[in-house]
C-alpha cells in the first residue's frame, strides 16, 4: 500500500488555488528545449573554434613602430569571451550579448576579411549556433511560463511574509569584491611596470644594432650596438632572425629591445582570471537578487503541488498534484527555509541544501542521512511564482506528518525541467546509472569477524595520487624555475589542496572495530562511534560519513570513480562504502575486536609537506 502525501492544512491553501494536473504537467514538461539546444553543444563548439582561432590567427610582429604592450581592450574581449562562455550555461540573455560583442570586436579588429580566415568563420558560426540555441531555450522558457499562467488561471496571492524576507545574492558579492579587488590590483601593477619603463626609457640611451645570434631555446638575442654585445631576452625570437636591425633602450649594462619595452602578461593573466571569476560572482548575486525581488512584488499565479527532497542531491522535485505516487517528476531546483526574521540565502552554485535549525527535527536529518531508510515523503505543497525554466519559485509545505507547523522554502537555484535527457540527477535516473547493492546482498559477503576489518587506498586510488604527485612536482618546479614572481601565489593557493590529495588518494585507511570507526586522511586519525553514524554514502569520488555530532565526515579522494566504471569495474571506493554501509545496519557483523594502534593507520601529510620543500630546495639549487 502506498503512503500518503503529507497533507497541507487547508488554512494555509490559498482560496481558488488550482492543482496543476498531470495533464497540464506533461503540456509543460512537452515544451523543454530541443536536444540540440543544450548548451554543451554550445559550449564545445565554442571551446574548439576559439582554440583554432587562437593557435590559427596571425600574431601581429613587434616593432620599434609598433611595440608589444599592455593591450587593455583586447583583454577587455577576453574576459568577456570567457564568462560567455561561462554564460551559455547560467545566463542565456547576458552570453547572447557577450557573443555580439566578441564578433563585432573581431570584425573592428581585422575588418569582415577576417571571416575569410576558416578558424574565424569556425568561431563566427559557432557563435551563431550558440545563440540560436540560446534564442531557443528563451523561447521555451516563455512558453513554459504561458503554460503554468494558464494552469493557474485567474488565483494570484502575495508571498508568504517569510518569503517576503528572504535575501539571495549577499554571499556571491563577497568573493565577487575580493577577485575584483586582485584584478584592480593586478591592473595597477602592469600599469606600474609600464611606467617604470617610460621612466627609464626617458633617461636610458637609445642603440641600434645589429641580431648576431638568436637562442630560441631561451629566448635569448645577441645584439651588437656601437661595438658592445647585449644578451637580450624576447618572448618571440622568432621575429629577429640573425642580421635584423633591431633599437634598444640601453641603461647601464641592461638592454630591452625598443619592440617589446617590457612583460607584464603575468600580471595580465592575473587581471583575466580575478576579472573572470569577479564579475562572473558578481553577475550571479545580481541575478539572485533581482529573481527574488520579483517575487515580492506583487501577487503571484499559485498552484497546488506534491513536493520531495530528493535522498542524495538535496533537491527539491515537484510532482504534479494527482501523482500521488511521484513517479513523474515535472522540474527540480534547491531551497532552502525562510523565517520571518530575515530569512536564509545560498548561491545558484548550490549542491545541498541542509536545515541545521533543531525545529526542524533531528529525526528528519537522520532519515535523510541514512542511506537505507524510507525515501523522504511526497508533501502536498502550494507553490508561489509561475514555474518556466530559469524562474525562481517558493512554496509552503509542512515538513512532515508530526510537524504540524508549516514551513516556508525559497529557491537558491533556478528552476529547471526534470525530463531532459542530460538531468541525471532524478531517482529514476540515479537507479538506472549506478544502482546500490542491496544491504543483504553485500552482508552475505561479509562473514562474522574478531579481527578488525581494514579498507585502505585500493591501486586505483594510488594511480591517482601518485598522478597528482607528478603535477604537484610540476608545478612547483614551475613556480620556482624562474625565480620571485606572482606565480608563487598560485603555488600557495595549489599546493594545499594538492599535497592534501595526495595524502589521501594514496595512505587513506578506514578501520572498522567493535566500538566504531577509525578513519585516516592526509593530516589525522579520527574516532567515529558506531552511535554517531548514520550513513555512508560515494560522492563525487569520496567516501562520505555521516555523522550525528557535526557535519560528514569526507575521505577524498578515493579513486576515479567514473574511469573506473568506464573501464566496466565497480569502483573500489564503492566497494568500500557498500561494506562500511552492511556493517552500520547489520551490528552482528561487526568485528568483535579492538583495533590497535598500528591497524588505525598514520596521516602522511605531514612527512609529504617535508618531502616537497626538499624538493622545492632541490629545485631552486638545480636552477
Amino acid at each position: 500500500m502506498s503512503r500518503q502525501p503529507v497533507p497541507l492544512p487547508a488554512e494555509h491553501i490559498p482560496p481558488g488555488t488550482p492543482a496543476w494536473r498531470t495533464a497540464d504537467a506533461l503540456r509543460w514538461l512537452g515544451a523543454v528545449p530541443a536536444r540540440w539546444a543544450h548548451p554543451l553543444f554550445a559550449f564545445l563548439a565554442l571551446a574548439v573554434s576559439v582554440a583554432w582561432e587562437v593557435a590559427a590567427a596571425p600574431v601581429p610582429a613587434c616593432t620599434s613602430a609598433e611595440p608589444c604592450g599592455s593591450d587593455w581592450p583586447g583583454l577587455a574581449v577576453a574576459v568577456v569571451l570567457v564568462l560567455s562562455l561561462y554564460w551559455v550555461w547560467r545566463q542565456p540573455r547576458l552570453a547572447i550579448g557577450g557573443l555580439a560583442v566578441t564578433v563585432v570586436a573581431l570584425a573592428v579588429e581585422e575588418g569582415v576579411a577576417a571571416f575569410a580566415r576558416p578558424s574565424a568563420l569556425a568561431y563566427l558560426t559557432a557563435a551563431g549556433f550558440a545563440v540560436a540555441g540560446l534564442v531557443h531555450r528563451l523561447t521555451v522558457a516563455g512558453r513554459q511560463r504561458a503554460l503554468a499562467l494558464e494552469a493557474a488561471g485567474a488565483a494570484a496571492q502575495p508571498l508568504p511574509d517569510a518569503a517576503r524576507t528572504f535575501r539571495r545574492g549577499r554571499m556571491s558579492l563577497v568573493p565577487a569584491a575580493v577577485f575584483l579587488v586582485v584584478a584592480g590590483f593586478g591592473v595597477h601593477r602592469a600599469l606600474g611596470v609600464a611606467d617604470a619603463y617610460d621612466k627609464r626609457a626617458a633617461t636610458a640611451s637609445h642603440l641600434s644594432g645589429e641580431v648576431t645570434a638568436v637562442d630560441t631555446d631561451d629566448g635569448l638575442l645577441t645584439v651588437t650596438a656601437e661595438g658592445r654585445t647585449y644578451r637580450i631576452g624576447t618572448a618571440f625570437p622568432e621575429d629577429f632572425p640573425v642580421d635584423t636591425r633591431v633599437d634598444l633602450v640601453v641603461d647601464g649594462d641592461g638592454a630591452v629591445l625598443v619592440a617589446e619595452p617590457y612583460d607584464a602578461f603575468g600580471w595580465e593573466v592575473l587581471v583575466l582570471a580575478s576579472s573572470v571569476t569577479g564579475l562572473a560572482f558578481l553577475v550571479n548575486g545580481v541575478a539572485g537578487r533581482l529573481g527574488a525581488r520579483r517575487l515580492r512584488r506583487g501577487p503571484l499565479p499559485v498552484l497546488r503541488v506534491l513536493v520531495r527532497e530528493g535522498e542524495e542531491d538535496g533537491r527539491t522535485w515537484v510532482f504534479a498534484a494527482d501523482d500521488t505516487e511521484g513517479r513523474r517528476p515535472v522540474l527540480w531546483f534547491h531551497s532552502l527555509y525562510a523565517d520571518a526574521e530575515g530569512g536564509a540565502e545560498d548561491e545558484d552554485d548550490l549542491e545541498t541544501a541542509d536545515d541545521d535549525d533543531g525545529d526542524f527535527g533531528l529525526d528528519k536529518v537522520t532519515q535523510v542521512l541514512r542511506a537505507d531508510a524510507p525515501a523522504p515523503p511526497l508533501r502536498e505543497a502550494v507553490l508561489y511564482g509561475a514555474p518556466y525554466t530559469g524562474a525562481e519559485v517558493a512554496f509552503v509545505a509542512r515538513d512532515d506528518e508530526d510537524d504540524p507547523e508549516v514551513a516556508v522554502e525559497c529557491s537558491v537555484t533556478s528552476v529547471k525541467p526534470a525530463t531532459t535527457p542530460w538531468n541525471t540527477g532524478g531517482p529514476q535516473a540515479r537507479g538506472r546509472q549506478h544502482p546500490r547493492r542491496p544491504v543483504e546482498e553485500v552482508a552475505a559477503g561479509l562473514a562474522p569477524s574478531a579481527e578488525p576489518r581494514v579498507w585502505r587506498a585500493h591501486g586505483f586510488s594510488r594511480a591517482v595520487g601518485l598522478g597528482m604527485l607528478v603535477v604537484q612536482g610540476g608545478g612547483v618546479w614551475a613556480a620556482l624555475e624562474d625565480g620571485p614572481s606572482w606565480h608563487w601565489l598560485l603555488l600557495a593557493v595549489a599546493l594545499p589542496w594538492l599535497v592534501t590529495s595526495v595524502a589521501t588518494a594514496t595512505t587513506w585507511r578506514i578501520t572498522a572495530d567493535r566500538d566504531g570507526l577509525w578513519v585516516t586522511t592526509a593530516w589525522r586519525v579520527r574516532r567515529v562511534p558506531w552511535e554517531a553514524v548514520l550513513s555512508v554514502t560515494l560522492r563525487d569520488d569520496g567516501i562520505l560519513i555521516g555523522r550525528a555530532d557535526d557535519d560528514a565526515l569526507r575521505v577524498s579522494p578515493t579513486g576515479w570513480a567514473w574511469l573506473e566504471r568506464r573501464l566496466g569495474r565497480e569502483p573500489g571506493a564503492q566497494r568500500v562504502a557498500d561494506e562500511l554501509r552492511a556493517l552500520l545496519l547489520r551490528p552482528d557483523l561487526r568485528p568483535a575486536g579492538e583495533a590497535a594502534s598500528d591497524r588505525q593507520g598514520m596521516p602522511v601529510g605531514p612527512p609529504l609537506v617535508a618531502l616537497t620543500v626538499l624538493w622545492g630546495a632541490a629545485v631552486m639549487l638545480l636552477l
